[in-house]
């Protein structure tokens, strides 16, 4: 797969914005458009005005529920001009699959840390998520103007979660509401805002001189040390210039070694111009650094980033839009694609008509002739293509794009459609929602409709949508619990079926033995008819009547499982016996059984893990011993954190994922798995 040639120099990256809701990511981006001049004025989220939010579901709550792309061009300091596309992702943890996607496609991670908050669970989930997408990160403390905000407590919390190869590249100079500038420390200069919030170089106050001084020295050491040339020289007391610096420290940040602190507020601007010039310092750098896709034999295949090259692009998001239809976000990963190409989905194999072309910036489409290797933009209407395709320029042959991580859901809803028309068009809605998000996925069980996802938000944004863009209405309700039945004892039960009403009539007689299998047993039926008191052409259709009983259900009014169902006798009429008649004579004989019986109220029990901070494991462990749960085993991940593995009957866990944050703060991660039936030992809790 020759997707190799040269790399040509690209002036465009996506950075994904990621961290913790309320961190200050979407005020951050608003304050990027408007110092590049994309905005005449800032938006704000109080007011619904921000560019990235602009959906209606996340101006009503005031938060970023969907990747937001926006666009931009600069102009930096080095004279060079530069686009950028900058990714404005959701922070709740129900939103963990939109940053996903995006961080597959971006060429930098940007990970947003309050300096009032810290580090939180959100801040942990952003980093292990670009960890696991393998992309480069810098870290960007924002809200520096607010009260009780501190750089340094910060930077601290920082390095001692994620290591001590983050790197402070500035320093804020004023604190809180006096947060007035940046400490440039590599170019020993302070960057403040002019009367006219222009960017101005000054000299490095007194109170921070020393300290500026000394991180110079130290980021300094790190970088050389990673070239021998420069180590030499810069033992032999030749310091590298401030150029040599900066592209060293990039070549550091695309590789993974460095991860670059930078601090800034954005409802005041200051430190933005300079955050801008960094992306673009590092663009030449994330731009050498290849892509990979997934061959059809599962071989992954390096790809250059490359203008000159054969067509290939990525849809790693697709949005549904109530004028536009679908919209398919797209990274074009090598070559140029233009409006009016025709391209093969090299994932499933459909082929594609580019229409119009766009970059996008919030709710706005700024069209474009084409998009080059590295660019990210937008099309409508390319329905063979769902999130996490390819498309390229060849004819035949299979392709894919690195999996995106599994994130099991652990919370479901019943969808009840509200009028006739709603049940017609709520399959084709859901299979367009699940499009759009990876992590939900839908069961069609006993003529329900049943929505598993990772937490009650995400299914509130869904059934908001469904009614929005798709004009369906549903009422929501707990998922139902998969009680079942099996019978309590052995017992033997006639089934008898004996009707005339002129002409042909209905007749048919069956006797069974039905007896309790083990857990797990399922269904046995025996045929040990001898004789032909049933003649062998009505046996299957004896099991059908049994089967259907079983699935309708006990006197508890759950399907029986763990069964043993033996045919021992019958008798049939040359006239009046008929395949329906042995179906219904079987079926009432079942349904006798288990009524002389009795039944046993089987429930089930998932396996379940979660994995939380030591200071919360006691916790989390007399929780669960408060559901009923039993807990098998305990151990520490090499991070530190503790895992603790239970079985949990199921009644017990339909909101514990919600829970289970409050309980620790947002820390708590879960993983559910179906495990096994066991009888119901508290009555109560069955319906």
């Amino acid at each position: 797969m020759a997707l190799d040639a040269e790399a040509q120099v690209n002036r465009h990256i996506m950075a994904a914005l990621v961290g913790s809701a309320g961190s200050g990511m979407t005020t951050l981006v608003e304050a990027v458009l408007h110092r590049s001049g994309a905005i005449a004025r800032p938006g704000t989220i109080a007011a619904g005005t921000t560019v990235g939010d602009y959906q209606p579901e996340e101006v009503a709550r005031g938060t970023t529920l969907t990747t937001g792309l926006t666009y931009l061009e600069w102009d930096s300091d080095d004279g060079e001009h530069y686009t950028l596309t900058l990714a404005d992702t959701p922070g709740h943890p129900d939103f963990i699959g939109s940053v996903d996607a995006a961080l597959s496609a971006c060429d930098l991670a940007v990970v947003v840390v309050s300096a009032v908050a810290g580090v939180t669970a959100g801040t942990r989930a952003a980093w292990a998520a670009a960890d696991a997408a393998g992309v480069p990160r810098i870290v960007m403390v924002t809200c520096a103007d607010r009260p009780q905000a501190s750089f340094h407590r910060v930077l601290g919390e920082l390095r001692e979660t994620f290591g001590p190869h983050l790197w402070p590249i500035e320093l804020p100079i004023g604190s809180e509401e006096d947060f007035r500038a940046v400490a440039d420390v590599l170019g020993s200069r302070a960057l403040a805002q002019g009367p006219k919030h222009e960017q101005i170089v000054e000299p490095l106050p007194d109170d921070v001189a020393d300290e500026s001084q000394t991180l110079h020295s130290d980021v300094t050491e790190e970088i050389v040390s990673h070239y021998d040339a420069l180590l030499e020289a810069y033992l032999e007391g030749k310091e590298p210039s401030l150029d040599e610096l900066q592209r060293r420290l990039a070549e550091q940040t695309a590789a993974g070694d460095a991860v670059p602190v930078v601090v800034s507020s954005g409802v005041t601007e200051t430190g933005v111009d300079r955050f801008i010039d960094i992306l673009c310092q590092l663009i030449p750098a994330l731009s050498a650094r290849d892509s990979a896709i997934v061959a059809s034999d599962g071989t992954e295949v390096s790809v250059a980033r490359d203008p000159q090259g054969e067509p290939l692009a990525y849809a790693f998001d697709v949005v549904a839009d109530q004028f536009l239809g679908q919209i398919t976000m797209l990274k074009v990963l090598s070559g140029t694609v233009r409006a009016g190409d025709r391209l093969r989905n090299a994932t499933t194999g459909t082929e594609e008509r580019l229409g119009n072309l766009f970059r996008l910036r919030g709710a706005q489409r700024l069209p474009c002739d084409e998009l080059r290797a590295g660019d990210v933009g937008g099309a409508a209407k390319l329905v063979g293509t769902p999130a996490g395709s390819l498309l390229w320029s060849r004819p035949t042959g299979q392709a894919r794009p690195r999996a995106l991580p599994e994130h099991p859901a652990v919370y479901s809803l019943s969808l009840d459609p509200v009028s006739q028309p709603d049940v017609e068009k709520l399959s084709t809605a859901l299979a367009r929602a699940l499009t759009e998000d990876h992590t939900l996925s839908v069961e069609y069980s006993d003529g329900r409709t049943i929505v598993h996802g990772l937490g009650d938000t995400q299914l509130e944004i869904l059934v908001d949508r469904l009614k929005r863009i798709f004009g369906v209405s549903v009422t929501t309700s707990p998922a139902p619990v998969a009680f079942r039945e099996t019978v309590a004892r052995e017992t033997r039960a006639e089934g008898r079926l004996k009707k005339q009403s002129g002409g042909h009539g209905q007749f048919a007689v069956v006797h069974v033995v039905v007896s309790p299998l083990g857990p797990g047993g399922g269904f046995e039926f025996v045929d040990s008819v001898v004789g032909g008191a049933v003649p062998r052409h009505y046996i299957p259709a004896v099991e059908k009547g049994v089967r259907d009983a079983l699935e309708r259900g006990g006197p508890h009014g759950h399907p029986v499982v763990d069964v043993r169902v033996e045919l021992v006798d019958g008798k049939s009429h040359s006239v009046d016996s008929s395949d329906m008649a042995f179906r219904t004579a079987g079926s009432l004989a079942v349904h006798e059984a288990l009524a002389k019986a009795g039944t046993v109220v089987l429930e089930p029990v998932s396996a379940v893990t979660v994995t939380v901070p030591v200071a919360y494991q006691g916790a989390v462990m007399t929780d669960l011993a408060g559901r009923h749960g039993r807990v098998h085993d305990t151990r520490m991940t090499d991070a530190g954190d503790a895992v603790v593995i239970a079985t949990v009957p199921d009644v017990e866990l339909q909101r514990y994922v919600l829970d289970l944050r409050s309980l620790t703060q947002g820390y708590g991660q879960l993983t559910i798995e179906p495990d096994h039936y066991e009888v119901a030992s508290t009555p109560s809790r069955v319906p």
